[in-house]
């Protein structure tokens, strides 16, 4: 029967410490199974339904470190696997497990329990999600899992997981990003906050390699999804303000000939010098005075 609909299921939305406060941690196993187990590591394989797909390597190398010299404080939670006897499934806690084979121990802490692939997941989901520890889009696909493999509605999803129905939509929402961008998250390229601005922009794609590029902030990807990308590409130039000597001199200039003049400097490449006139007999009286000065 599916977890939603079974009352007498725990509340798995509760957490992971109601789990672990109902354990025996005692030296013990519990007669039903259920307890404290030091196991072969070997006999330990990770949860093919694992929502967390990305471990960092420098984060797993720190926890080795961290395991070889003090061991596993917290026990991982494993499942009996359906399909390999004597094998246990990972339920929570496969960095740790990870980190434990890089440290070279040989056994480690576990604590054994019946959980159904329904509840396994759910767990699953909820170590990661209070820990931070998922990316936007494993987050998104994790959902998604229970949502189409176990009938879940974004209200039960909710209460289970302990999020708001919009923050579970809005997560969902960034799986309809193109699969270029949705890796750009996977691999922390891009953040949730860096995808959800994606959503509204018209070449999402483009946009997303852009920011990578050009290390744009969420705020920055988010101005820049309402512009067409070619524009962000390639922004208008921003005139340079001018300094006050060339203001007087254009000042002069537009007094001493009563036309619009306008200078612009360009370094060591010189300038230009542009005078606007109103009419044709401007532009005579312009072109007199100009003669004149030549001639003398």
């Amino acid at each position: 029967m599916n977890m939603v609909e079974s009352s007498s299921k725990p509340a798995l939305g509760r957490g992971l410490s109601v789990l672990l406060d109902d354990l025996d941690l005692g030296p013990e196993p519990a007669a039903s199974g259920d307890g404290l187990r030091i196991l072969a590591i070997e006999l330990v394989i990770p949860n093919p339904d694992q929502p967390r797909r990305y471990f960092d390597e420098e984060e797993l190398n720190d926890l080795a470190a961290s395991i070889k010299d003090k061991g596993i404080i917290q026990p991982i939670i494993v499942r009996p696997s359906k399909n390999r006897a004597g094998e246990f499934e990972i339920i929570a806690g496969e960095r740790r497990w990870r980190a434990s084979q890089r440290a070279r121990l040989h056994e480690i802490p576990v604590i054994v329990r019946e959980f159904d692939d329904t509840e396994a997941l759910e767990i699953a989901i909820i170590e990661n999600v209070q820990r931070a520890d998922l990316n936007a889009m494993e987050e998104a696909a994790g959902y998604r899992q229970l949502v189409e493999k176990y009938s879940y509605t974004q209200e039960t999803l909710s209460k289970s997981i302990g999020k708001s129905r919009s923050h579970i939509a809005n997560i969902m929402r960034l799986l309809n990003l193109p699969n270029s961008v949705q890796e750009l998250v996977r691999s922390g390229a891009l953040s949730g906050g860096h995808a959800r601005a994606l959503l509204t922009a018209s070449d999402a794609e483009g946009l997303a390699k852009l920011a990578v590029e050009r290390n744009m902030s969420v705020r920055e990807v988010e101005a820049a999804a309402k512009a067409p990308l070619e524009t962000v590409k390639n922004p208008p130039k921003v005139k340079a303000e001018k300094d006050a000597d060339t203001l007087a001199l254009e000042g002069d200039l537009s007094a001493a000939l009563r036309m619009a003049v306008s200078i612009q400097h360009k370094g060591k490449a010189g300038g230009e010098l542009k005078i606007s006139y109103r009419s044709l007999e401007d532009l005579d009286r312009l072109c007199a005075r100009l003669m004149q000065e030549e001639a003398l």
